[in-house]
Parts: structure tokens; sequence; C-alpha cells
């Protein structure tokens, strides 16, 4: 390159924020000052940087050591790393149609990129000579499990396949790569395109509070002075469980199951038959008979009969008792003279009214205690009694969007341990769901990095000025992505590899679902829960109540579940040339487990964006259920030592679970904590689910 071309590159990185060293506090992404044509620019710069860095180790003249190989791979790709969370975080939280446009093409590019390096020959080589030898290294704990984590990522991604099975590998890789940008693209426009205006006449049942978020979401919409109801899960679950309109119930209902599966330009048909199609091929090239059995063997599970085996010991007993609810809901019915059979949009409905008799409680009656800021005061006071952590808010971080909030994390001797943003509101720029992801990951190869962590959710606002009202869902929602969070802003490990969530699927929901049993707890709930207009306690008489009805229609709940679990593992495991249909498929499947009418996946394939966005979750969906047998009997810990913020079990989780990442093996990071495995029925004891009511 000549020198006047270098002076221009030089310039032109220099324009790119993306490119140049963030002058920010803690070197956060500079987000105003990112545009969507910086990114192409700056993965172009990454790709070359990290392909470079790969070439120096692959040919390093030296023998392989861990430290020429494994640790200068963990080095690798720091620039990728870095434009990528920023892209993604984007994508996801903030997109419009350019970033979208982007999407497509790096979607590819990365998988292109990725491609040649894990199939790389002569680094896979170094790698396999150095995991041969591991017994004669002398690593440490830390370090021999990244050997093994990096030789396993790199067998299970083909580079010990001869050239002319890696060369369709990368095809399929590619493929795939569009296929589940397309995927989550279609659903994020099915959400996008759907709203339906609520007038006076459509209100009857709907909470104050709900029909103030109804306006805002209106506003987002530019359609101020109007309430609309949009496809955001948090509007439709208290929609359903309160509009006396039946037919906006069932309407809505339609609208929000059939996301992906409306013969429109967003259908998701299609794109799932080759998916499954492509990685039923992929598992062959790699000597496994199914998808499942290629995707499980990397996993607590192993297998998937295993799989099997809990969820098909969980679905009996939640299918007994859904069915023995929804007789008690279809005699409701009866009583209030509806002359029509118990339907899906009817459930939650009617649920809440027998919840009422039942337990003398219903959500509206606690919602106006779960402000948001509240839960978010809860969900900190409860870490930093646990563990010793502070956190402060910070006003001078850049933000993606308005609404970002963002806190400084010190440890126990004050020191800076982590950022934490959160972003909590629905907008249609956003997808739907809740999630944890990390801008940048906890890591201490070079120094100490601290990392930065993200809590994205979709919860109503609060119009006028008043604040956002939660719903327990909502207020579990967010505790459990908390629990990711902590996961990720505890962690304290070497490697970047072994950071934070960098765990098997189905242990890194154990942090965030134990997190959850918190937010239930009665000192926490007397402390925190607190009326948005009165600032008075939440009643005694009322907690005790939620507390009873904690149980209640855990059937139903159990039963959404384990459903789309288990057709996630049908999806994987039978011939994909079997499966010419989806919605064929699908209602065989739920047949053949006999699935009750009255109760709908809670994710229907076109929209089961956990398989099929992506592969993490792929066969992997009953991870929340097998983490929940940990969770369940590890907080059992606590409730032993009669305290729930126990010292010496709270470090115990710190060490064993939450600061530990990837850097051990998660069944012996569960036995370190609790002293033994699992007890299994623990989790049937908290759902409820242990004696199998009689179906009338």
């Amino acid at each position: 390159m000549s020198e006047s071309s270098e002076m221009a590159a030089a310039s032109k990185a220099q324009a790119n924020p993306l490119l140049k060293a963030w002058q920010t506090p803690f070197e956060t992404p500079p987000f105003p000052e990112i545009a969507p044509e910086h990114f192409l620019p700056a993965f172009e710069q990454a790709f070359a940087d990290h392909a470079a860095e790969i070439v120096a180790i692959e040919h390093d003249p030296a023998a392989p050591d861990f430290a020429n190989t494994i640790t200068a791979l963990e080095r690798s790709g720091k620039l990728l790393s870095r434009v990528a969370a920023v892209f993604y975080d984007l994508v996801s939280a903030h997109s419009n149609p350019e970033l979208l446009e982007i999407d497509k093409e790096v979607s590819l590019r990365m998988a292109r990129h990725w491609n040649p390096i894990m199939m790389n020959a002569v680094l896979f080589g170094r790698i396999a000579l150095l995991h041969d030898n591991r017994a004669d290294l002398g690593l440490t704990g830390e370090q021999l499990r990244l050997l093994e984590r990096t030789y396993t990522r790199f067998h299970r991604a083909g580079a010990g396949l001869d050239e002319g099975a890696k060369k369709r590998m990368a095809e399929i890789n590619e493929r795939l790569a569009h296929l589940g940008t397309a995927f989550s693209h279609h659903l994020l426009g099915d959400e996008q395109d759907w709203f339906m205006e609520l007038g006076e006449a459509d209100r009857g049942g709907l909470s104050d509070s709900f029909v103030a978020a109804a306006k805002a979401a209106a506003e987002e919409r530019g359609m101020a002075g109007k309430a609309v109801m949009t496809l955001s899960r948090s509007f439709v679950e208290p929609f359903l469980k309160s509009s006396t309109r039946r037919d906006l119930r069932e309407k809505v209902f339609k609208a929000f199951t059939a996301r992906g599966d409306n013969g429109n330009a967003n259908d998701n048909n299609e794109t799932i038959l080759e998916i499954l199609k492509l990685r039923e091929e992929t598992a062959k090239l790699l000597g496994f008979a199914t998808f499942a059995a290629y995707r499980l063997e990397d996993s607590m599970a192993k297998t998937p009969e295993a799989v099997r085996g809990l969820l098909e010991r969980v679905w009996k007993p939640a299918r007994a008792r859904a069915l023995a609810d929804r007789d008690a809901l279809q005699a409701l019915v009866a009583e209030e003279g509806g002359n029509f059979a118990l339907a899906p949009w009817d459930w939650r409905y009617y649920a809440e009214k027998l919840r009422q008799i039942r337990a003398n409680f219903d959500d509206a009656a606690i919602k106006p205690y779960l402000s948001l800021d509240h839960m978010i005061e809860a969900s900190f006071d409860c870490a930093s009694r646990l563990f010793g952590i502070t956190f402060a808010e910070r006003k001078d971080i850049p933000v993606w969007h308005p609404d970002v909030r963002v806190w400084e994390v010190k440890d126990a001797a004050g020191k800076h341990k982590a950022l934490f943003y959160g972003d909590y509101f629905a907008r249609p720029s956003k997808r739907s769901g809740a999630w944890m992801t990390s801008l940048r990951d906890q890591q201490k190869l070079d120094g100490e990095v601290a990392p930065l962590i993200l809590n994205v959710c979709n919860f109503s606002r609060g119009a006028d000025g008043q604040p956002s009202l939660l719903s327990p869902d909502d207020a579990r929602t967010l505790f459990h992505e908390f629990g990711h969070a902590l996961h990720g802003m505890l962690s304290d490990v070497t490697y970047p590899s072994l950071s934070g969530t960098s765990v098997f699927t189905d242990f890194v929901e154990l942090p965030s679902q134990l997190y959850e049993h918190w937010q239930e707890q009665p000192q926490v709930l007397r402390q925190f829960a607190r009326h948005y207009q009165t600032g008075e306690p939440l009643p005694d008489d009322l907690l005790k109540r939620f507390i009873a009805a904690r149980k209640f229609n855990q059937g139903f709940a159990t039963v959404e579940f384990v459903s789309s679990a288990l057709i996630d593992l049908e999806f994987h495991t039978q011939p994909a040339q079997d499966i010419p249909d989806v919605g064929a498929f699908e209602r065989a499947e739920l047949e053949k487990i006999g699935m009750p009418a009255e109760i709908s996946l809670r994710h229907r394939p076109t929209q089961f964006g956990h398989i099929f966005s992506g592969d993490h979750y792929a066969s992997g969906y009953y991870s929340y259920m097998w983490s929940e047998v940990m969770d369940a009997d590890a907080f059992g810990a606590f409730e032993e030592a009669g305290d729930i913020f126990d010292p010496k079990v709270a470090k115990r989780l710190h060490d064993d679970i939450y600061s530990s990442g990837g850097s051990r093996d998660p069944e012996d990071a569960y036995i370190a904590f609790r002293g033994r495995e699992p007890e299994p029925d623990a989790l049937l004891r908290r759902r409820g689910l242990l004696e199998e009511p009689k179906a009338a």
C-alpha cells in the first residue's frame, strides 16, 4: 500500500467511531456517534485483523504450546468482538430498516469468516496435539478447561473432517446463518405490522395502568390520543387475563399465535423446513444420527433420552393438573351462563376468575405495588446483600436510546466491577421478549477488563408521567434477566472464552432462575412492594394471598412450556424428510402427547425464535426445566440455613456458580455449591405438582 493510501485508510478509520479508541467513561461504545453506515467498513477491518491474527498462529514456526496457540487464540478477534457486540445490540434492541438490511449481509459474512477458521486443519492440528498431551503441560484447572473447550469447539465445528465434508459444512453454515436471520426478521415484521386500536367500548376489564400503557404504545406509533394493543407478550398476557371482550381476546390470541404463519412475506414455514434439513445434514457429517444427538452431546443432559425422560416425568402430573383445572374453568363458564366450550383465548381470563375464588387473589390487586423502579431497587438490594456489590446510576454513559439507564457496579471494597445497562420498555424498534447480553465480557488475560452487561425487556410504559407497573410475571422476568446479568458481572476468570454465561445451555439458566426466588420472598416484598401512589407497603393480607396463589395454574404453565420443549426435541430427533409440513407436524405431535385443546404451545414453531433464529437453544429449550431442577434444589440451601441471605451459602453461591463462568465442569460446580447432586423432585414440589389430581 502506498503512503497516500495508508494515510487515507487511517483517516477513514479515525472517522469511523467503531474503529477508533473510545474516549468515553470506561471506554464504552459512543452510541450517539455510531451510524448504520459505519458497520460494514468496521466489520471489514475486524475480519481482516482477525484473519491475520489466525494466520500468525497457524504459521508460528515454534512448536505448539499453550501460550502460542490457545492463549493466542484467546487474544485474537478483539475488534471483531467489539464491533459485533454493538451491532447485535442495536439489531435486537433498536433496529431500523437500514440495520436489518446490513444484518443480512453481516450474518453471511460472519459465517464465511468463521468457517475457514473453525475448520482450519493446521490450527486444529496444533490444538489436538496439546489436547493429546494435556496431562503433561502443567496447566492450571482453568487452562485445562479452556484447552478442552477449545478442542471440543473446533472438533464439533468439523475441523477433523475431510476437505469435501468441510466444504459442504461451510455451505450449510452460510445458509443457516441466512435462514436464522430471515426467521428473526420475519417475526419482527409480523410484530411490527400488527396493532389493534382500543376504542372506549373495547376496554372492558382492562386496568387503568393497562390503558395508560396502550396509550403510550399508540404515541410511539404516531397515534397520539389513541390506545393500541401490540403483539408484545407484556401486552398480550394481561389482555387475555382481563379483557371482558371474548371476541377481542380471540382476535389478539390468534394474531399472537399466528406470527410467522400468515402466508405472507414474513411466513416462516419453509424457512423452518430448510433449517431442519440442513441441521440434520450437519449432524450426519459429524457422525451423529440426529441433530439432537449432536447438540446434546455437549451439554449436561448428554442425550435426547435423558431430556425426554425429564420432560415426560414432568408432563404426566402437569397434564393431569391442567385437565382438572380445565374442568373447573368450564364449570365456571357454565355458571356464568356461557354457552361455549372453553377455548385457548378463554383460559387466562377464567383462570384469573378461578384464582380470585380459590385464593382471593388476582394480578390487578398486586400490580400497583410492583412499580418498575421499586423492583429494580429490590433486585439491586438482594445482590448487595448476597454478594456485597453496590449500584450507582450514571448519567454520563452514552446509550442507544433515551430509555436506557446505566449503573456503575462496585465490589465490597469500592472497586469498579462492571457497568449495568437496563433497557426496559417495549417499542417498535425492539424485538419481543427479554434477554441479557454484553457489550464487553470480563477477563484478566492482559489486565483487568470490567464487563459491560445489558438487560433488555419489553415492559409496558406508564403514560402521563405514571410509573410502569409490573405484573408478577413481569417482576419475575426482571429478576430472571438480572440473574443472568449477575452471572456476567460477577465473572472472575482469566480467559474471555470462559467468561460469565459461557457455559452449557442447560446450566446457563441456573443463575437466572435461582435469582427469581428472591423476588417472591416475603421480606423482600415487604420492603420494596410499595403502592405507586401512596407509598404504602404491600398489606400483609395481600402478601399472604399472593404467596398462596403462586402455585395456582401451574398445570397450565407447565403444559405450555413442556409441550414446546418436546416439540423442539421431536423436530430435531425425527428425520427431516418425514416433516413435509410444519403445521401438520405440530398438530400430530400435540395429539401424540395428549395436549389439551384449550392450551396452546408457549412458542408455536413459526415464532419459536429460541430454536430457529439461531441454534443456541435448538434441541435445548428443555434447558429452562433442567436448570429449574437445580434452582429449586439450590434455593433450598438458603432455606435450610434459615436465612435467605446467609453469608456462608451466599459465598459458595458466588464462588462456585456466579463467578466461575465456564472455568469448571457445571456438574462439579453445582456439587461444590450444594454438597450433592440436585434432588429432582424439588421442581415438582416448587410447582405444586407432586400429587397428581385425577381429571374429571
